[in-house]
């Protein structure tokens, strides 16, 4: 089981995400080096600020989402959801 984040963007928010990106960076960078933070992006189409993450653990993305510089400063709303991955890494297909 996996956990994916789904950000959206809050309307009006756009000027701080220049402000708090690199410690959003920063905050994912070191999920991502512990190895619960399997992957991180914008969803491009349409181009209207989601994203999505996906994570270990419900914990590990419970906590991301608790520390991440864009809950903590209002810029996204989120929702975490269990995802039944069924392509694991080493089981034939």
């Amino acid at each position: 089981m996996k956990y994916l984040v789904t950000y959206q963007r809050v309307p009006g928010s756009e000027s701080l995400i220049v402000e708090y990106l690199p410690a959003h960076r920063d905050h994912f960078m070191s999920y991502h080096q512990r190895g619960v933070l399997l992957a991180i992006g914008p969803l491009r189409d349409p181009a209207n600020g989601e994203a999505l993450a996906i994570f270990t653990s419900r914990e590990a993305a419970e906590e991301f989402v608790a520390g991440d510089p864009f809950m903590v400063h209002g810029i996204a709303s989120c929702t975490i959801r269990a995802w039944q991955d069924v392509l694991q890494p080493g089981e034939p297909g």
